[in-house]
This record gives structure tokens, sequence and C-alpha cells, in this order.
């Protein structure tokens, strides 16, 4: 019978040689240990006098886990393996169709996103689904850790991992360290968290509190120089990023280790050996494997095989990240020749410090344009200063997390100021959620690193500041290199640190030197800014925003946003312009030929409109600082009439150009067949005869002849009007157009003024019911009802002004009518609109433009056209035409 394995099958299988493997190293530790315990007793290893010897032998001594009875030792490699494959293959999954892993989906989310909501799925997403499964692990994790070490004499794992240290002072010299470099951190998280403020607001930022850890640009808070775009300080220097460069160039993952190599072999180092470039996972790969995608360098240990594991991409930092991985293979490389106990770093902090100061050259501006990178160095303070505020955003800010990760080992939590971005319980493990907690790789190197740049430098030649050092291709810096990297843990670290930097201790003076410039400018910002350096509100937690987690889809970068809206506010102009000329064109010179024209660009401005409302709706404005951003936004969500089909909203434009084009040419006519417009023959009979059955005839007449031709037109437009309004999430039409009004009181609102004013109306309307009952007498005034509407002076009696002398209380006082004068003194259309033009100027406001007097219709045309009379204003949406319709 056959066996085809499953894609499980596979896994389950090589967790299993993972696991068996991890055994058989320890059963060789343990026969090898019992061995050297049984040969060589405290006693005797006093009377060695070679320390080496003495040193190796103490060595093989510790048995960590080979200590465990086999049970318990295969159960502490399967939770090793356990996590190990928990951490690698956690997902989180935005929906059913869709899941991201941390490489590269969620780093790259964190990374790029300036979504609040989006960072924070992103951020909790990751530490439920890796910390969470954790959690029941790791408790037992430590617990058979910590039997292991007591058995080899120490107090527990972290005592153990302390002695790697070979200082009974450590802890208290780091804690010396971190205090001196304290207010330098504190300096740059307070301006980090200002600029935050600025873009997230006050919300999501407190100005005395920690800094939510979801918004540094890294999935642990623990580099931010991801978010160095919110905070350049000099935004219009040269940017130093030659990612772009690299793409034009042809880079590929290959290209990028070569070029690292080259750094190294230029300093009289050793090449990456055939095994390394046969072997090495440069890549992510592409056959649906599930890999660590977490970039790592290995040895096996045979003098001869070693390979980095990494899923590359063409970028700058990852450029860097390759000559770092590669610094721990070159370590490697060194002490190959090494018995196997002493083939590692000096102390577990020397193999991170190598493979740091190496990016600390290759990031220089200096070094990028000696590998053609960079086409030009700019060499001016302002250029250091974004320099070593992205250098800070990276390397100071990485300083309390590597301290922290050891800090969390050894039981102590302080020291970031930042905070989860949710409530969080112990249950949630969320220190897991970092490969170096499940993956058990100590991580302090932060101060090692400058240490050794400022010697290398010194080897190097290089004077002036060192944020501007780059050994590169210096044979004098290599040789200092390689006598710290051949030594590997052969000797106490101290003894290494005194050979290669001339003292035995770490310090923090190299480190505070290459910051010096930067530090200064971040002092004298945060005091001209008033800022709290720390976070007195220590336990302040931001709320959870609105709408999370479902509109985590959404755009929520303000800066795109208005991007977006110039793009719109530029095409609208030229889309609008193009409708409002045609309709001008139609309303000044009605015909069936403009009317189409009118239409098809109607069409054109809602397909325009459809098109950016759509691209409005992917963004979240909630948390937006710019409220003239968010109301625009949201009014571009509606699409009012563009919701229809291209069916509906053809036959809706055609309603409505019909509609008006029947208002405007409807007349009344009399029975000698002289028919009557409304502009201007019906309305001045509205307000100047004082005959009822005059009035009649004209105010039934323009409803017959208007309103009741409309009637069946104007129910579908209501249906219509009604369907887009629902399409656009209102009620009804209605809705849409008390939404214009941006209150949702105002129904309430117009409610609540209309009773403070009725009083006055009634005693109006009393009294002109009074008046008019004197001019027409009881049977057609009914003075407890009603005032029949065509006797107002208006067709729609929305003003009453026009009977001002059937209701006039002074008759013989001195009446304001201009309007004999004017005609007294010659005045017309044209008159009138300049006089109305010297009131505004009057006041200090604007003329009328040129284009106003050249275009604007302001009497009805005596060629015959049929035109639209009633008065309107037109904007044309080119910024300098602004006419007036009017007969």
């Amino acid at each position: 019978m056959s066996f085809i394995p499953t894609n499980r099958g596979i896994k389950c299988f090589v967790h299993f040689l993972q696991v068996a493997a991890s055994l058989e190293e320890q059963a060789f530790t343990e026969a090898w240990g019992q061995k050297a315990k049984a040969t060589f007793s405290d006693s005797l290893m006093d009377t060695f006098t070679n320390p080496t010897l003495k040193k190796l032998i103490k060595k093989i001594n510790v048995l960590e886990a080979a200590n465990l009875p086999a049970a318990e030792r295969e159960r502490y490699n399967t939770i090793l393996s356990q996590m190990d494959s928990i951490y690698s293959k956690a997902k989180v999954c935005p929906s059913p169709e869709e899941c991201w892993s941390l490489e590269p989906e969620l780093s790259e989310i964190m990374a790029t996103s300036r979504s609040y909501k989006r960072l924070l799925y992103a951020w909790e997403g990751w530490h439920n689904s890796s910390g969470v499964p954790l959690r029941p692990l790791y408790p037992e994790f430590v617990e058979l850790s910590n039997k292991a070490t007591q058995m080899d004499g120490f107090d527990d794992t972290g005592h153990y991992w302390r002695s790697w240290y070979e200082s009974e002072t450590f802890e208290q010299d780091l804690e010396k360290l971190f205090k001196q470099l304290e207010p330098l951190y504190h300096n740059l998280h307070a301006f980090v968290r200002r600029k935050l403020y600025d873009y997230y607001g006050p919300k999501y930022i407190n100005l005395k509190g920690p800094i939510p850890a979801h918004l540094l640009g890294n999935m642990w808070s623990q580099t931010w120089n991801n978010i160095y775009n919110m905070m350049i300080p000099f935004p219009e220097k040269p940017n130093v990023d030659v990612t772009e460069n690299m793409v034009a160039k042809g880079y590929n993952a290959t290209h990028m280790f070569r070029v690292a190599e080259e750094f190294f072999t230029s300093l009289g180092l050793l090449e990456m050996p055939d095994e390394f470039w046969d072997k090495a996972m440069l890549e992510k790969p592409t056959d649906g494997r599930e890999v660590v995608c977490h970039a790592s360098a290995w040895d096996f240990y045979n003098r001869k095989d070693f390979r980095i594991k990494q899923c590359t991409t063409v970028t700058m930092e990852q450029l860097f990240t390759v000559h770092h991985e590669m610094g721990h293979v070159e370590y490697y490389l060194q002490y190959k020749d090494q018995p196997v106990s002493f083939r590692r770093g000096a102390n577990p902090g020397f193999h991170e410090a190598i493979g740091d100061v190496l990016s600390l050259s290759v990031s220089t501006p200096k070094h990028l344009h000696s590998i053609n990178l960079l086409d030009q160095v700019t060499d001016d303070a302002e250029s250091d200063i974004n320099y070593l505020l992205k250098m800070a955003l990276e390397k100071i800010a990485f300083l309390p997390f590597g301290y922290l990760i050891d800090q969390w080992r050894w039981g102590v939590t302080k020291y970031q100021g930042i905070c989860p971005p949710t409530k969080r319980t112990e249950e949630h493990f969320d220190a897991g959620a970092k490969y170096h907690i499940p993956g058990n790789t100590p991580y302090i190197s932060f101060i090692l690193q400058f240490q050794f740049h400022e010697k290398l430098c010194r080897e190097a030649g290089h004077t002036g500041p060192l944020h501007k050092c780059d050994i590169y291709k210096s044979k004098e810096a290599g040789a200092v290199l390689e006598k710290v990297l051949k030594a590997g843990s052969s000797k106490p670290w101290t003894e290494v640190l005194q050979e290669a930097v001339g003292t035995n201790k770490m310090d923090a003076g190299a480190l505070m030197s290459y910051f010096e410039p930067v530090t200064t400018w971040l002092r004298e910002q945060n005091e001209r800014s008033g800022e709290v350096l720390g976070w007195p509100d220590f336990n302040w937690v931001p709320p959870v925003p609105e709408g999370y987690p479902e509109d985590i889809g959404k755009i929520t970068d303000e800066i795109q946003a208005k991007k977006f809206l110039d793009e719109y506010n530029s095409t609208a102009e030229v889309v609008w312009n193009a409708y409002t000329e045609a309709s001008w064109t139609y309303n000044t010179d009605i015909t069936e030929d403009h009317k189409e024209i009118m239409l098809e660009k109607n069409l054109e401005m809602a397909n325009h409109t459809k098109i950016y409302g759509m691209e409005a709706r992917k963004y979240d404005t909630s948390d937006f600082q710019d409220e003239s951003v968010k109301r625009i936004l949201t009014k571009l969500s509606d699409l009012e009439r563009a919701a229809l089909s291209e069916d509906e909203l053809k036959e809706y434009n055609n309603l409505l150009a019909s509609m008006e084009t029947l208002y405007s040419v409807a007349t009344v006519c009399r029975d000698d067949k002289n028919c009557l417009p409304l502009d201007p023959d019906l309305n001045k009979i509205m307000a100047e005869s004082r005959d009822y059955d005059e009035l009649l005839f004209a105010w039934q007449g323009w409803r017959n002849a208007s309103g009741r031709e409309l009637r069946s037109s104007y129910k579908r437009y209501v249906e219509l009007a009604n369907l887009a309004a629902t399409s656009n999430g209102h009620t009804d039409n209605g809705q849409f157009w008390r939404s214009l009004y941006e209150s949702p009181t105002f129904e309430q609102d117009l409610e609540a003024l209309w009773k403070d004013l009725e009083p006055l109306y009634l005693n109006v309307h009393a009294y002109v019911r009074r008046a008019l009952f004197k001019k027409y007498g009881p049977t057609r005034i009914n003075l407890k009802g009603p005032i029949p509407a065509h006797l107002l002076g208006n067709m729609w009696a929305q003003t009453w002004s026009g009977i001002m002398d059937l209701v006039n209380p002074y008759p013989d006082a001195t009446q304001v009518d201009a309007t004999p004068a004017m005609i007294a003194q010659g005045w017309n259309a044209k008159r009138m609109f300049e006089e109305s033009d010297r009131f505004f100027t009057s006041l200090g406001l604007l003329p009328m433009p040129d284009e106003f007097w050249n275009k604007s219709m302001l009497e009805k045309p005596a060629d015959g056209r049929e035109v639209v009379c009633h008065a309107s204003a037109w904007d044309f949406y080119n910024r300098k035409d602004f006419s007036h319709g009017l007969a």
C-alpha cells in the first residue's frame, strides 16, 4: 500500500524531525557533559593553568535541557517546536477569502498604513493569533527550563542567561547605562508623540501619556523609522531612500547579498563560501511552503556550511538587513576553527552588535553614493538632522525595547512609554508575539555597536562627526573587526572588548557622540512646544474607535484624502463648466438641440460625480483633523441623482428638462386668443390688478397651463428622486433635502422658530385679511377663514408686498417707491445692476468681473427666443465667469 503524504502530514513530519534533532543534540551534550564531569572534578580543574581549557570544560559541563529526564526533555523540545510553529504560521484574516501573514502583509501594513483602525486590527490580530496560543505553553516551558538550569547550579534560566555576560553586576550596569541614555529617549519620545498627536489628534494621543503601540511603524514598537515620513524635520531636503534606484538598476535578492559580500571583502574579511550561495533561502519560496520569514543567519557547525534565511524584498531597509545578517555569517566564518563551545559571540550582544555596526556605515549617504545608489550627497546641518532623526527612530527607539525583552524574562516591565491600543490581559500573552520570546534569543546589543563603530572609524582614519563615517574599503578597520570575530567566546567578552576598543566596559559615550546634533535639536524643539518629557499618565489607554473593526478596509490617510480632493476639484471644474455652459445655452435659447446637448453634459457630470463619489466612500473620515476635508468627503459620498442607473438618470434628466421647458413656455390665453406668459404679463396682473375675476383668471389659468400639464411627469420625477435618495441611504428625497442643512435637529429647529414667529404672522394675516375684506366684501373674504391665494399680489402668495396699496396703514404718509423716479430718470436693466454693483463695492466687496457684464442676460431677448425668465445667478466653475439670468 502506497502512502501519499498530505501537506498536514509533511508539516507533522518536519515537526517530528525538528524534535528528534534536538533530542539527538541533547543526548550528545549529555554524554560529553557527564563524561567531562566524571573526568574533571572541581578540585582537578582548580589545578589547571590554562584558562581557555578551564573555560571550555566548564561550558561542556553545562547541560541545559540535557539535564532533564527523557520524557521531560522530549516535552521541552516539543513545546519549543510548537511555539516556533505557532509563531511562524499565525495569520490575521480580515475576511474568509483573505489572510495576512506576518511577512510580508502585516509588516507592510504596520510600516506603511496610517489608518488607526487598520493598524489596530493588524496589531491586535497578530498579538491574538500568535501570543494567545502560546500562553498555555510558555509557563510549562519556563518550568522545564528552570528545572534544567537549576540542575546546572543556577537559580533559574534568567540567572543562567545572565551568566553568559560573566559579570555579577551586569543588570546594574545596564540600568546605569539606560539612565544615562534616558533623557535622549524621552526627548525622542516626546517629539514623536507630538507629531502623532498632530496627525491622529487628542482622541488617540495623550501628550502626557504613553504612545499607542500600533502607531510606531513596527509590530513591536522596537524601531520607529517606518514613521519617519510623518515627522521629517526638513522635508524640503533630499530624501535619502535609494529603493527606487535599486529597482531601476535591476537589484534582486541575490545581487543585494553580493553587494553586502563586497563590503566585507573590501575590509579584508572573508567572502561567502559556495555552500552559502547554493543553500541559503534569500527569498520567500513560491511553492506554497510555510516558512519562518524572520531574517536569521545559520551556522551548521561543519565549518563550511553557513546560510541566511530571509524573505528579501528590494528596498533600502532590506539592503541594510542583508548586511546585518551577513555580519552574523562573517562572525561564523571567522570563529569556525574555534572549539564548538566557543563558536558564538563573546556575549549574546556581540553578534547583534557586529551586524548593526556594519549598517551604521552602509546607511550613510556617503556609502550609498560610493556604490552608485545615491546620485549626490547633500552635506549641510539640516540634512544631517534628517538623517540622524531617522537613525534615532531606529536606534534610540530600540534602547528600551532591547533592554525590555530580556528584562521581561528577568521579571521587569517598564521604560518604553508605549501602551497597548486596546485593553489587554495576561491571557493575551503579548510578549509571545515577539519572535525573540518564543525563539528564546537574548537581545542586548544597543551600546556595543557604537563603541565598535567609533573604534573602527578611528582605525579607518575618519575625521569629523561620527554619524558621517563609512569604514568601506578600510583594511585597518577590517583587521580590528577580524580580531573580535575570530575570538568567538573563547575569551571573556570584557577582554575581547578591551583588546578591540581599549576598554572592558560598555559605555554610552560613543552613542551620545553619534547622536549629539539631533539630541540638541530634539531638546530645543520640545522646549519650544512645551512638551512633557515622560508619560506621567502611565495608565492611559486610547478608546476603541467607532466603527471598529468593520471599517478597517477604508482609507484613513488624511493627506491622501486631500490629494484626492485636489484632483476632484480640478476635474470637477472642467466637467461642471461644460454642463453649466450647455445649461445656460438651453435656458437662454430653448430648443431641442440645446436640450439634447445639455442632457449629454448632464450625464457626463453625473458620471464624474459617481466615479469620485464612489471613491470618496472608501474614506473613513471619523478621525480626520481637518473638518473641511471630512465635510467635503461626506458630501461627495452622496451621489445624489448619479446613484441612478444610466437609463433612470436619462429619464430623470429628461423629466426635469421637459418640466422646465413646459413651465417656461406655458401661457394663459384669453378668449380673443391673446396668450399671456408668466413674465411679465401674468406677474403684472397678479401685482397690479385689483379685479377679483381678473386675478382669478391669471391664477387659475397659470396652474392649468403649467401645474396640470406637469402632474404626471412630476409624479414620476418624485419616484426617481426618492429612488436616488434611498440609494444614497436616505429614507426619501425629503430627507436628502434636509440633510443639506447638516443638522440632525433641523426640522425641530424650524418648528421652534415657527412657534416664535407664529404670533407675528397671525397678526399680519388677520390685518391683511381685514383689509381685503374691506376691498372685496364678505362674499369673498371670510374673517375667520383663510385668504384666497390669488388676492395677495403674487402668483404663489409667497410675498404680499404687491398689495401694499390695499393694506397701507398710513396712506397719506410719504411712500417709499422709487419706481416712478427710476422711470423718469431713464433707468434700464443694466443701470439697475450697475447701481447694485456700486452698493457692494461701497462695502469693500468685489466688483462684478468683465465676464458678468459681457455675458449676463439682464433683459428678456427681443429676438423671439424662448427663454427661462425666472431670475437666477450662475457660477460657471472656471473662477472668472459668473452670470445672471433675468428678464
